[in-house]
């Protein structure tokens, strides 16, 4: 065990000093969303999906399943998918980043086969390669928008890149605690605990909903649509500068009369207090 430790030890001191000859900025994962874009143009959603997968990442289909099994075990998937990163964000070493956005579906050269909706992807680099990987990749659909989305890419905050942490798993646990500790709040009161936890930036992406972004307008329509919601954590993960994090889990929300199960996955941003705030928040139904 000792010895296990010493090696992730100093082979964090190692992917840092290779993070540190990088530059690091928001377009980094950018531009891995959109290279994922165009391999998925040009091979297919299935080639596409393989193309980028980290080895651990995943897909809800409807249940968590790794995308390289996923995707290995379907034929070639129909359909044209087109999706516009217009909200992003990277981690202060580099490491650990997102994307949301727009994206259309469609399964033939009808318009009204169409398919409206927003994806989050989270992306995870792969040292060996120095290239971001598709680590989480889920989205909602809901009614074909108004109006274009306005771009939301912001550079990270360079002060906070720092070294690995010596003991690379107690950041885990405090995140895992961290989601645990929102999962129960929201059983007391789903308004009182996103008002504690969410980010006055929040976007949340509720399936049949366009997103919401800020906490009033998340409060407002939780409020109104009578939401409420238990859920359960199952993994978390965090970039190695401490400053950019994600979660996952199950959930069950009740919205109004109606009952279903969800598959939820969080982004989280520590704030200067070094408290942990949720970034994004999505929903994927369970069918």
């Amino acid at each position: 065990m000792k010895k296990t430790l010493l090696t992730a030890i100093v082979l964090s001191g190692l992917s840092f000093s290779a993070l540190a000859q990088t530059k690091v900025e928001v377009n980094n994962v950018v531009a891995a969303e959109e290279n994922f874009n165009k391999i998925v143009e040009r091979k297919g959603i299935k080639d596409g999906f393989l193309a980028v997968a980290d080895p651990e990442g995943i897909v809800f289909k409807p249940n968590a399943v790794k995308i390289t099994e996923f995707y290995r075990g379907i034929d070639k998937q129909q359909g044209k998918l087109i999706a516009h990163p217009k909200f992003a964000r990277i981690s202060a070493n580099g490491d650990l980043g997102f994307t949301a956005g727009p994206y259309t579906y469609q399964n033939s050269k009808n318009d009204d086969d169409k398919i409206y909706g927003h994806y989050v992807s989270i992306w995870r680099l792969d040292l060996t390669e120095n290239k971001f990987k598709l680590l989480f990749n889920l989205g909602i659909q809901h009614p074909e928008p108004d109006q274009d989305e306005p771009t939301d890419f912001k550079e990270p905050d360079l002060s906070k890149q720092k070294a690995s942490s010596k003991d690379p798993f107690a950041g885990k646990d405090i995140l895992m605690g961290t989601d645990k500790t929102l999962n129960h709040s929201l059983e007391l009161s789903s308004l009182a605990a996103y008002k504690e936890f969410l980010s006055p930036e929040a976007r949340y992406y509720f399936p049949g909903f366009e997103p919401m972004t800020g906490t009033d307008k998340i409060l407002k329509f939780l409020d109104n649509e009578g939401v409420t919601i238990t859920a359960e954590t199952v993994n978390a993960g965090r970039s190695s500068s401490n400053d950019l994090a994600y979660t996952y889990g199950t959930a069950r929300i009740k919205k109004g009369n109606i009952v279903n199960n969800y598959n939820y996955v969080r982004v989280w941003e520590i704030d200067a207090k070094h408290r942990w705030n949720v970034l994004v928040e999505i929903f994927s139904t369970v069918e």
